[in-house]
Formats: C-alpha cells, structure tokens, sequence
C-alpha cells in the first residue's frame, strides 16, 4: 500500500494518499443516512441509465437558476444515488419523480429526447408542450 502512494504523486514530494485528503474527501460525500436500503413512506425505486443521471446531476446543478427549480430534496438524493452496473439507483417522493422527467424533457429539448421517452415509459410521467397556454405541462401516463 505504502509503495502505491509513493508511486502516486501530484507533484514533487506530495503523496495523493495524504491522510487529510483522505478524510475530506469522505466527509464531502453522502452521509450513510442519506443511502436507504429501501424506499421509505411515499417514495418509489427509480433507475436511471448514464445519460439519463447525467442530466439529472445537470438539471439539479443548475437548481435555483432555472423557472423550475428541483424538487425539495432532490439534490440530496442525486448526490446518494447508487450506481449498480450502468443504472443509477435511487429512492424518490412522487414530486422528485416529477422533477426527473422534468429534467430528460429539457435535455429532450437541447439533443435526444430517448431518456425522457424511456422515463415516461417506466415511470408514467413526462412533459409535453401545451400549445395553448404555451408552455408546458405534466401528463401522467397509465
């Protein structure tokens, strides 16, 4: 172990296994209490595939910038987020599942729109335009 840390350098004389940075970097991560074993009352089992964490971890960075921030709690949620193979588990509350296909819809509309169409599939939940009122709208699928 010691031969490693000596091999793996930042620069000069400084170790990257440096004790320190051992601890901080483990202190910025998701508290235990934040990873549940299961969903707790009102939430569901999610997974999402890469691309689909992916713009979820963006929509959440993005947070209080945009008309329609996250849902309460979600960030916490995306920061204690499993990942299992290629799909990232997660617990969510109905209004945090909301929120994740509203971030796929907003990648749907700046790229692919195949992670929101493959969350509505799964999930029942999806934006679509509402022409009329020119904006969009939640629609629940069966």
């Amino acid at each position: 172990m010691q031969a490693a840390c000596q091999l793996a350098t930042f620069s000069g004389d400084r170790k990257a296994c440096n004790g320190r940075e051992v601890l901080a970097y483990a202190e910025a991560g998701p508290a235990s209490d934040l990873r549940p074993d299961g969903p707790g009352p009102g939430e569901r089992l999610v997974e999402l595939r890469r691309l689909q964490m992916d713009a979820l971890r963006l929509y959440v960075h993005l947070g209080d910038r945009l008309h329609v921030p996250p849902a309460e709690g979600l960030a916490d949620r995306v920061r204690a987020a499993r990942q299992l193979g290629s799909i990232w588990v997660l617990y969510l509350t109905e209004g945090q599942i909301t929120s994740v296909a509203y971030a796929l819809y907003l990648r749907g509309m700046g790229g692919s729109a195949a992670e929101a169409n493959r969350f509505a599939r799964e999930y029942g939940v999806a934006f679509r335009p509402d022409r009329s009122a020119g904006s969009v709208r939640v629609v629940r699928l069966p």
